[in-house]
């Protein structure tokens, strides 16, 4: 980009991710490329990104479907309902480099199934997820007209399709097998007394006996 407004002017891409075993909540860690061609080099950038997830980019079986109804209604509504979602918006600071560098972006995943981002993934089984990356921020760097600081172009943007499988594995990290619902507090009762009248060892078999009662298993 020639552009002198922009007399640095970093290009972004996003080249993997992986799970972090050892982040105190769930997190998925996105590898960023960072390539910047300024001779002086860049001294750092303080970086924003605003993650989005783009569900009308990627195909869905009928499981998958039945259980996105809750997310965006019937599939023939989908042309219209089906939008992009917000995912994260977060911060890192890049470290100084000459010609390119790998920032990791750590992304925690939330497990709320009231959640749009949280509901859409759980009800995925497998393929990728596509994501859109926007970036902004400010680049400290040398130019030949002495030291700069200037805005990250409002241009700047990425794409990576996340798999599934590692959603699931960053999930499974944390709580494996299992789920969170959360329930008002006059249900957790009326549940906690037919649990106790039927003498029901575990939440799970009070979930699986309403479900058979309902003729759902």
């Amino acid at each position: 980009m020639d552009d002198p407004r922009f007399p640095c002017a970093p290009q972004f891409t996003c080249v993997g991710a992986q799970a972090d075993p050892y982040a105190a909540v769930p997190t998925l860690v996105l590898r960023l490329r960072i390539t910047d061609d300024t001779p002086g080099g860049v001294h750092a950038i303080t970086l924003r990104c605003q993650i989005r997830i783009e569900p009308a980019r990627r195909q869905y079986t009928t499981g998958e479907a039945e259980l996105l109804g809750d997310l965006f209604g019937p599939v023939a509504r989908w042309r219209d309902t089906v939008r992009a979602m917000q995912l994260a918006t977060l911060s890192v600071t890049v470290p100084p480099f000459t010609g390119s560098t790998d920032v990791d972006v750590p992304v925690p995943c939330g497990y709320d199934l009231e959640v749009a981002a949280g509901k859409y993934f759980a009800s995925l089984e497998d393929g990728e997820i596509p994501l859109l990356l926007l970036f902004s921020g400010t680049v400290f760097c040398r130019t030949e007209r002495g030291f700069e600081v200037t805005p990250v172009p409002w241009d700047r943007e990425a794409r990576y399709r996340l798999p599934v499988a590692l959603w699931h594995e960053v999930m499974d990290l944390y709580f494996p097998g299992t789920g969170w619902l959360r329930l008002r507090r006059d249900t957790l009762r009326g549940l906690l007394r037919y649990k106790s009248a039927r003498a029901l060892a575990t939440w799970d078999e009070t979930v699986e006996r309403l479900l058979e009662e309902a003729g759902d298993r």
